[in-house]
């Protein structure tokens, strides 16, 4: 939740190839307090069923930019497994099998008292997203 003195964030992933949430995707938030600041790992946390994440740390007083990672690699993996043993004879929808976007980072500018919800389109070549509200 954002105070006077913070932003809040959260995000959400739908998978479009197969038009559901994208679950057990890693998320780790972190901060920075300037352009040329560092970032801090903040923490991070993973996608529930509905592609959503509940817990990701506020970021401290000060802060002017937060970037999101998502780890994408191993969801899709997973879900290439799971495709394969649901469609035993389907051919493969990829070229190699090989994730094409291993993970995304999403950089954002923020203002303290805002929240912040970023969502995160997803396919196994491409991605997109938005300020949500």
């Amino acid at each position: 939740m954002s105070t006077s003195t913070t932003a809040s964030v959260s995000t959400h992933i739908l998978d479009t190839s197969v038009g559901r949430p994208a679950e057990g995707v890693a998320v780790r938030l972190s901060a920075r307090s300037g352009r040329e600041a560092d970032w801090q790992v903040l923490g991070g946390s993973a996608t529930d069923g509905d592609g959503r994440c509940k817990d990701l740390p506020a970021p401290p007083e000060g802060t002017t930019h937060v970037r999101l990672d998502f780890a994408v690699e191993p969801y899709f993996e997973t879900s290439a497994k799971k495709q394969a043993d649901a469609q035993q004879d389907a051919p493969a929808n990829r070229d190699s099998g090989a994730v094409f976007f291993p993970e995304v980072a999403i950089t954002f500018a923020v203002n303290a008292g805002e929240h912040y919800h970023v969502p995160l389109l997803l396919n196994p070549f491409g991605y997109s997203v938005y300020r949500g509200s």
